[in-house]
């Protein structure tokens, strides 16, 4: 019983990990890519616009982590 306790709280704790750092990489990228697109003349809006798109991938892909676990 000890054991199935355990690695219920060690599967949680690697997909909190694994959360956070999907998040902070999706934000990373999104910023290089608006920062490459504003190096190459883009106006900063239409980069911003652009790069919205990692959001709602990162959304979509979470949301279907989300009910799968379920």
């Amino acid at each position: 019983m000890i054991s199935i306790a355990f690695s219920i709280m060690n599967l949680a704790v690697n997909l909190l990990f694994l959360w956070l750092m999907f998040g902070w990489r999706v934000r990373k990228a999104r910023g290089a890519f608006e920062r490459e697109l504003v190096l190459q003349g883009m106006r900063k809006e239409d980069a911003k616009r652009i790069s919205a798109q990692y959001m709602k991938l990162k959304e979509s892909l979470m949301g279907t982590l989300k009910t799968s676990l379920r």
